[in-house]
């Protein structure tokens, strides 16, 4: 029964009128939100904001230094565990 009626393979494909998501990807997002009262703002205000914003992320050096230690203390103690009880 199969072999006689083949499936209808367009049926997998999206609408004509729809825009793949490569396009949609590929385009920049240019509505921007103020985090406050999330109103729509302006290209300009938002490269304000944006630019006013201190960096997130950056830790002093002696807390790397301890994250360094304590993921080299980890690494030890996988390679000889019966050295850390």
């Amino acid at each position: 029964m199969f072999l006689l009626y083949p499936p209808n393979q367009a049926l997998a494909l999206p609408p004509a009128s729809e825009i793949p998501e490569e396009v949609l990807r590929a385009q920049p997002d240019l509505q921007a939100r103020s985090p406050v009262d999330n109103q729509p703002l302006t290209a300009g205000e938002a490269l304000q904001l944006q630019a006013a914003r201190p960096e997130t992320g950056s830790v002093s050096p002696e807390v790397e230094r301890l994250i360094f230690l304590l993921k080299l203390r980890r690494g030890f103690r996988d390679l000889f565990p019966f050295l850390f009880p």
